[in-house]
């Protein structure tokens, strides 16, 4: 049975199963689900994701929801497909979970908040609040802050080699990458060499190609 992936092409967390998906250079199938309309909240996603959110995903038998646990899966499920997204030295694999874990509790806190503000407010035609876009920013330096100095020794968070740790950034960076946010990375030179690069794997490239 073919990989399915439920989601909308607008979704970092939707664009975050598909990077992974065409890093591993498996096919599958999108199912695309109208935000705008709920569609979320209905059948056949939301027995799939009970909290009505995007992505869902099917793998033959097996149902998950939460980005990042499907791309964990994915990781190690097809871990002999192409990149490499993990590691078997459980070292090696510790420091690319700190990472993991650093992306999902403080980069994201810090990046969900400004691609909100900045990017989707005036989609649906709401004021954006100066504040919160300040505040956010002042988060996320304190964030790349850490980041440069770990990229200052190696070329990716989770070492010399490309993970899983990086790949979470990818939708996230990518908008950040098209407000005044930029200059938050652009002001720190590993930190803006280390984004360049995961937003020009070609990996990254094809799915926003389609």
């Amino acid at each position: 049975m073919a990989i399915k992936v439920y989601g909308h092409p607008f979704s970092p967390a939707a664009r975050r199963v598909l990077v992974c998906l065409a890093e591993k250079g498996l096919d599958y199938e999108i199912v695309l689900v109208d935000l705008a309309t709920g569609q979320q909240k209905k059948e056949p996603l939301i027995s799939i994701n009970p909290f009505g959110q995007v992505p869902g995903f099917e793998d033959g038998d097996l149902k998950l929801f939460e980005s990042r646990a499907i791309t964990r899966y994915i990781a190690h499920a097809y871990a002999d497909k192409g990149t490499p997204l993990i590691s078997e030295d459980p070292k090696k694999m510790a420091i690319i979970g700190l990472w993991l874990e650093v992306e999902s509790q403080k980069f994201d806190a810090a990046g969900q908040k400004l691609s909100f503000e900045i990017l989707v407010k005036p989609m649906k035609g709401m004021a954006v609040d100066e504040a919160v876009v300040e505040q956010g920013q002042a988060q996320l330096a304190a964030v790349l802050d850490v980041y440069e100095a770990r990229l200052g020794k190696s070329k990716y968070l989770g070492g010399d080699d490309f993970s899983l740790a990086d790949l979470h950034h990818i939708p996230i960076i990518a908008n950040l990458m098209k407000t005044k946010v930029k200059a938050v990375f652009d002001a720190r030179p590993c930190v803006a060499a280390w984004a360049a690069a995961l937003l020009a794997r070609p990996a990254w490239q094809k799915i926003n190609a389609a």
